[in-house]
């Protein structure tokens, strides 16, 4: 709930489309719904902000995909790399892993590699003389002439920022600290991350590529944030801008800027956290969380309340970022995915998107393929007049001249119905993989369908996959905008140390677990409200290469008996994730992390009263859906602002919203919760 006298505004800028919502004290969500423009993302966020009133706001809180689209576009500033010398190619060998599909194919190339599109071009990755050892202990001195040399080189080559990896500096930091200082003196005020500052964790490649996403994204969020911070003054907000981060936990904006490579993927794991939110209020606690939008679908999972964290994650494959992350698979699959035929003639949709410029054919920009969408409303489940609540119209003969301009001998019904059959089993693939991947069985799960596309397919899902239940939830269209109201503020910091898991370890993990607390406290001071320190560590078998994360420790001192405790906890979560255990070989403790988090205020959903009397209204409308069954059946349509708690209605059946459109399909039943949620059965 809101606290008395406050607005809270969050924002979501998807690949379409830009959402941003507002509560206000009294529980009244207002939302706006604005194109995204990918050459400038700040414009459609001011714009909604000032749509929605941000000048009454007392909170903002944005989640932003521009850095993570700057990097698969490789629209990026010139930055270069130091490293020891002799391993300036650590960028570029990854960890050697190939994805599954191109395991045969000796032609593969990493899409960030020097083959390919580089994040650092080799030149601009120079090796410094210098080497401490994994123990701490200097190995070659520090050679400052040489390293001066090659900065002087960077400097001609008009870098705009510096990224720092040496060899085991997470366990020495002095030569990377020296370095950062020459970079200062050398080469002036320019961007510099150094990895023992972002990263001070063990594993040299995912340490280098972190740091050097965090010097990009200094570069990129920079004037991103300024433009904002000035653009929201002269609307006349006053309150706190807050950035979300991987796993959708909240920062204020200027700590987000010390470590920003936290910023990349704040959007999809914004949904999983409103969809954690949501399920308390309903008493449902094992999910699957799927945001279909215009240019994709988001997959992840919630177990038991919570979602499923990882402590990397992946921009592209084998670029890794070392950051806790909401764990989210997304799929080439949504309202905008292009329908198109292949070289055997059959049907196929995506992953190539239409975007939000031109869009779908039906948007009448100047697109000329048709979409998941043109189906969508040349079978009837789109409205033409009601899109965006009627704020957009959309053309009907656009979507067929698209469809029929198809190359197949396919009648027009034949194109759109398998256009709507394999969009549908492409994201119920997608679903299925996340369920084998984590071990869980999809029938024990709901199924939360979100996105402003996430109700018109998801449900049809049902007939391909088994799941418990679809629950569409209350503004599905604005849902991950929404998580970013339902989430607290966090700050984090973790360090590295290989320590076997015994009573002797207890001194040290107790100094590191109480050093990373007094690290957070000046920035805690800042933040208002209860603060609750977390504490988890990542830890392997003795002899293994990888590590089992997160952990959970308890708080207090790290006696002998808490480290006994320890090893328990490894021992669980390892069973739990791999099912298997192995109480006879020795635990290693690898990174340590203590998080704050700090309770912020969290949107509320109002409950839906029952019908007094009577039974569900009259249909507003019916529509034929031939071109998806393939004969003369038609759908009742509804208004869901008309519905109320208890009702029922038989599939097909379609409920029209402001921002979104459910679908139910044939032979389904769709029955209104207590909180207006939508359930599909």
């Amino acid at each position: 709930m809101t606290a008395a006298g406050s607005m809270l505004v969050g924002v979501d800028v998807g690949g379409t489309f830009t959402d941003i919502v507002s509560v206000d004290e009294a529980g009244l969500i207002t939302p706006a719904k604005i194109a995204t423009d990918p050459r400038s993302s700040d414009g459609p966020v001011l714009a909604g902000a000032a749509a929605v009133g941000v000048e009454r706001a007392t909170v903002f809180n944005l989640a932003t995909t521009a850095g993570l689209n700057a990097v698969i576009t490789r629209n990026l500033p010139k930055v270069a790399f130091l490293t020891t010398q002799g391993h300036r190619d650590i960028p570029d060998m990854g960890s050697i892993s190939r994805p599954v599909e191109f395991l045969t194919q000796p032609r593969w190339r990493r899409s960030f590699g020097d083959a390919n599109r580089p994040i650092v071009p080799r030149y601009l990755r120079r090796g410094v003389r210098e080497r401490i050892t994994a123990a701490g202990e200097v190995f070659i001195p520090f050679d400052e002439a040489q390293a001066r040399e090659e900065l002087r080189l960077l400097k001609r080559c008009n870098v705009e920022g510096v990224a720092i990896c040496l060899l085991n500096s997470y366990v020495n930091p002095a030569h990377e600290q020296r370095l950062k200082v020459l970079v200062r003196e050398e080469l002036g005020d320019i961007a510099c991350s150094v990895s023992s500052e972002v990263s001070p964790i063990a594993m040299e490649y995912p340490r280098a590529t972190t740091t050097i996403v965090d010097v990009l994204m200094k570069l990129k969020y920079g004037d991103y944030t300024d433009r904002l911070q000035q653009g929201l003054k002269a609307a006349g907000f006053g309150g706190e801008f807050n950035y979300a981060d991987c796993r959708a936990m909240l920062m204020p904006a200027s700590y987000a800027m010390e470590r920003p490579y936290r910023l990349v993927v704040g959007g999809p794991a914004a949904g999983v956290v409103s969809s954690a939110h949501f399920g308390g209020m309903i008493d449902d606690g094992d999910l699957i969380c799927a945001d279909v939008g215009g240019t994709s679908t988001d997959i992840s999972v919630v177990l038991k309340g919570e979602p499923w964290v990882n402590p990397t994650f992946e921009l592209e494959h084998d670029l890794n970022v070392s950051a806790l992350s909401i764990d989210v698979i997304t799929l080439g699959a949504g309202g905008g995915s292009i329908v198109s035929v292949s070289p055997t003639g059959d049907i196929r949709v995506g992953p190539e998107s239409a975007g939000a410029d031109p869009g779908p054919a039906a948007y009448g920009r100047g697109g000329a393929r048709p979409t998941i969408t043109d189906t969508a409303l040349l079978a009837g489940i789109l409205a033409p007049d009601a899109f965006l609540g009627g704020r957009m119209p959309l053309y009907p003969e656009r979507a067929r001249a698209a469809f029929e301009a198809l190359e197949t001998p396919m009648p027009l019904a034949e194109r759109v119905r398998q256009a709507w059959a394999v969009g549908v089993h492409n994201i119920a693939e997608g679903i299925f993989n996340i369920s084998v991947r984590r071990g869980i069985d999809p029938r024990d799960f709901t199924l939360m369908a979100y996105g402003a596309a996430g109700p018109m397919l998801l449900p049809a899902v049902l007939d391909v996959l088994a799941l418990r239940r679809v629950v569409v939830p209350p503004h599905p269209g604005l849902f991950s905008a929404l998580g970013l109201l339902s989430a607290d503020l966090s700050f984090m910091d973790q360090r590295s140390a290989h320590l076997i898991l015994t009573p002797e370890a207890a001194p040290k993990l107790d100094a590191i677990f109480k050093g990373l607390e007094e690290s957070l406290r000046g920035q805690v001071k800042k933040a208002h409200g209860e603060v609750e320190f977390r504490r988890s560590f990542d830890a392997r078998l003795a002899g293994q290469a990888w590590v089992t994360p997160l952990i959970e420790v308890g708080g207090g001192d790290i006696t002998p008996e808490e480290v006994g405790r320890m090893q328990v906890a490894f021992h669980d979560t390892y069973e739990r994730r791999n099912g298997n255990r192995f109480t006879r070989f020795p635990v290693e403790g690898v990174t340590y992390r203590v998080q704050a988090v700090v309770r912020s205020p969290k949107v509320a959903y109002p409950s839906v009263a029952p019908r007094r009397s009577g039974g569900v209204p009259a249909p507003a409308a019916t529509v034929t859906l031939n071109f998806i069954y393939g004969e003369d059946v038609r759908a009742q349509v509804y208004q869901r602002a008309d519905l109320c708690a208890g009702d029922r209605i038989a599939g097909p059946s379609i409920v029209r919203e402001e921002m979104s459109t459910t679908f139910t399909p044939r032979g389904r039943s769709l029955e209104v919760g207590a909180f207006g949620e939508l359930i599909i059965t």
